[in-house]
């Protein structure tokens, strides 16, 4: 027995190295978003600030893990059997379900998932207990006052940090406009000795309140004198901050680079019970059991000892540190994490990630309403000078960065006062949720959410914070359905448990990679997003045209053939898989028609009136053309889903052989767009005249069998709809590519 509970350690130790890895992919957003998206250095320098303020921070822990060894469950009243059950069950379900966040490139908190799976797992045995001592009630087994403290730290963490964020950057607009290098003679002094003096009263409070050095009589002397050593940080970085600028050193770089570094060192300082607390706690209840439990035997020794406080090997740390680091440097999944908050938070419009949702655009004319009567009874005066402080066109933003150094310095200086000051005053404020929320307060006051971009960046925004709720729940459930598992299962749901966790981390990993492929947006989609010459934009987006109608053109020869062949098969599964193909497309040419909207802006007026007309006709083509086989789709799914009577023989030998040239047609049409060859399109256009003139005698015969009353009238209706659609599939086809050599050729 005692090498079953070795064995279960030794996972929970390689559990807990990938989820350090998968742990610092997720939050590498909470101090790498603002340097990355400002552009502040390179981005290897970047990971090399970032990775020392990680490896200081973890090799500096003291390694306290209170919240693994007793912050929810009370451990004198639970047995080490079940205390190994609850804590494996949190690892299985804590891996998975970060990563699954990481690939689908959502921030999330590894501190509520650690809580509510902890919960989830000891309420689960907690039930079992109670059930079979009528001596125990839940109350006495479980510490609810955790769970609801972060519950709460959600909503004051997403309020306060957004309206912070909000009126901090645009106070600081006001002072520095966006032309700030204009403006900087004298305050910027001032400015950076204000905000390195946060980021150091942030590192003292927050960052290293618990590290090893920190002793109770070193506190103490901090607590007494903050003021004093506050004032004196603010004069001697005042001081400092102004020398640098007269000596030509770009004082905001350096303000967010020392931010990025506090950052990541209270990050790994502080969050590295949520990697590492759970093993430790496992290692140390097994220490603690065969050294004087083996009497009482598993299922009989309480684990009063997790009571007391941990002391963690200064070597675990050191461990820990070196995982984190080489996770920073090496996850892709990190840089996918980061960059859903660095496009939410960007000044400039472009290709959004998100849709658009009702309450997003509820929120939308709200906002619209009460700026409107705001804006009335402000003096006109008052106004016209806030206009001249958000000129967009004077902005001094970095080559391919999202925003400027300005809002970088006020995203990671509020973000770690927040952070130190809810820490003093035990608010239970999660360094995710204030570090994405001041972001998107910042770029709101900045004017960055745009009347043209807001509705979409809201519903990124709602996304994530639907997330961190989502977090808290799956890993509840999760976990408790894990632990129960496992407490009945035994030896056997812990193998079973522990394939399927590796296999489902397995599997995560192949469809992310799948999908990073299909999703990667091409050199010639970068290049015209950041193209400001009206010839080049033009010449970019035909390269970026042909690319995205030869993928239009390719979904419709795979999902015209898909849904006739699956409808004359009667294949049920087939349609669907159509029809959920037909949705999908659907977005992506909501998706192509605003990216193609925001790069039309950027040519001249000439260009737009010759081939403005023809790039707008080709999308509406597209556009129709995916409808088309949506509307072809729909009818048959729901005729062969309700068991309807299918086509007669001679209907499905008809219509059969006419797709058959339609997807031909469609296939030639593709290869021809895709190579920017149309010297023969005269042939295509003669075959689609001859398949509508086909699919036209066909409707002919089939009104002629309706007349005569031969045949199911049901079946004719949906074979009628068939036909037309079949028609405009045909028309679409062609039509785009009239269009689309109209668009590609170069005027003389």
């Amino acid at each position: 027995m005692e090498t079953i509970y070795l064995c279960i350690v030794i996972f929970l130790f390689a559990l807990a190295i990938f989820d350090l890895v998968v742990g610092v992919s997720n939050d590498a957003v909470n101090f790498l978003n603002s340097a990355v998206g400002a552009k502040t250095a390179s981005f290897r320098t970047i990971l090399i600030i970032a990775g020392i303020g990680v490896f200081v921070g973890a090799s500096l822990s003291n390694g306290m893990m209170d919240i693994a060894r007793h912050g929810i469950y009370q451990p004198q009243h639970f047995y080490f059997q079940e205390i190994m059950c609850i804590l494996l069950a949190v690892m299985l379900t804590d891996v998975v379900l970060l990563d699954v966040f990481n690939s689908m490139g959502m921030p999330t908190s590894t501190t509520v998932s650690l809580v509510f799976e902890l919960l989830g797992g000891t309420l689960a045995l907690a039930l079992v207990k109670v059930n079979t001592n009528d001596a125990l009630n839940l109350s006495e087994l479980i510490n609810t006052d955790k769970a609801l403290s972060v519950i709460m730290g959600i909503f004051l963490s997403v309020v306060i940090a957004f309206f912070f964020g909000m009126v901090v950057q645009w106070l600081a607009r006001m002072i520095f406009a966006f032309n700030y290098k204009k403006h900087m003679k004298y305050s910027i002094g001032l400015f950076g000795g204000v905000a390195v003096t946060a980021i150091i009263y942030f590192m003292l409070i927050k960052g290293l309140k618990d590290t090893a050095f920190m002793t109770s009589d070193t506190k103490t002397w901090i607590y007494d004198h903050t003021w004093l050593i506050l004032g004196s940080s603010l004069a001697f970085f005042t001081l400092l901050m102004q020398t640098l600028y007269w000596c030509k050193v770009n004082v905001f770089k350096v303000i967010v680079l020392l931010g990025t570094f506090s950052l990541a060192m209270a990050f790994a300082g502080n969050d590295l019970v949520n990697f590492i607390g759970v093993p430790l706690t496992g290692y140390s209840s097994f220490i603690d059991y065969t050294t004087n439990g083996q009497a009482f035997g598993a299922d009989g020794y309480l684990m009063t000892s997790l009571l007391g406080p941990a002391k963690t090997p200064w070597y675990f740390l050191f461990g820990a540190g070196v995982i984190m680091v080489f996770a920073l440097s090496t996850s892709k999944k990190a840089h996918n994490v980061i960059k859903t908050s660095v496009t939410l938070s960007r000044q400039d419009e472009g290709e959004e990630t998100f849709g658009s949702t009702p309450i997003a655009r509820t929120l939308v004319r709200i906002s619209m309403n009460m700026a409107g009567g705001i804006t009335r009874v402000m003096p006109e005066g008052f106004k016209r000078w806030a206009n001249t402080r958000f000129r967009k066109d004077e902005a001094i933003i970095a080559d391919g960065g999202a925003f400027d150094l300005v809002r970088a310095s006020v995203n990671l200086v509020l973000a770690g006062l927040l952070i130190a000051l809810g820490t003093s005053m035990k608010l239970p404020l999660s360094t995710t949720y204030v570090t994405f929320m001041v972001a998107m307060g910042t770029s709101l006051a900045d004017r960055a959410w745009g009347r043209d971009s807001a509705v979409y960046r809201i519903t990124g925004v709602l996304s994530v914070i639907g997330g961190w709720f989502i977090t808290a729940g799956a890993a509840f459930t999760i976990c408790f359905i894990v632990a129960l598992i496992i407490h009945f299962g035994g030896t056997i749901a812990i193998i079973i448990m522990i394939v399927l966790a590796v296999l489902s981390l397995i599997r995560s990993h192949v469809i992310y990679k799948n999908k990073k492929k299909k999703e990667e947006k091409s050199e010639t989609l970068k290049q015209l997003m950041q193209s400001n010459d009206s010839e080049e934009t033009l010449e970019l987006m035909r390269i970026h045209t042909r690319e995205e109608l030869t993928k239009v053109l390719e979904y419709a020869e795979n999902n015209f053939s898909l849904t006739v062949t699956s409808f004359l098969h009667e294949n049920l599964r087939g349609l669907r898989r159509a029809m959920g193909a037909c949705k999908f497309e659907k977005q992506l040419i909501k998706q192509m028609k605003r990216t193609g909207t925001v790069a039309m802006c950027k040519l001249d007026s000439k260009t737009v009136l010759d081939k403005g007309l023809y790039y707008y006709q080709g999308n509406d083509f597209a556009s129709e053309l995916v409808f088309s086989i949506a509307r072809l789709c729909e009818p048959c799914l729901e005729h062969i889903d309700n068991n309807f009577k299918p086509l007669d023989a001679i209907q499905k030998g008809e219509f059969g052989d006419v797709a058959d040239s339609i997807s031909a047609l469609i296939h030639q049409c593709r290869t021809k767009l895709e190579e920017n060859e149309y010297d023969t399109i005269t042939e295509e256009i003669r075959m689609g005249n001859e398949l509508n003139s086909q699919l036209s005698y066909l409707k002919r015969q089939e009104l002629q069998r309706i007349q005569s009353q031969k045949g199911s009238v049901r079946v004719s209706m949906v074979y009628l709809t068939m036909i037309q659609e079949a028609q405009n599939v045909v028309t679409y086809t062609i039509n785009l590519m009239k269009v689309s050599r109209k668009f590609q050729e170069v005027s003389r």
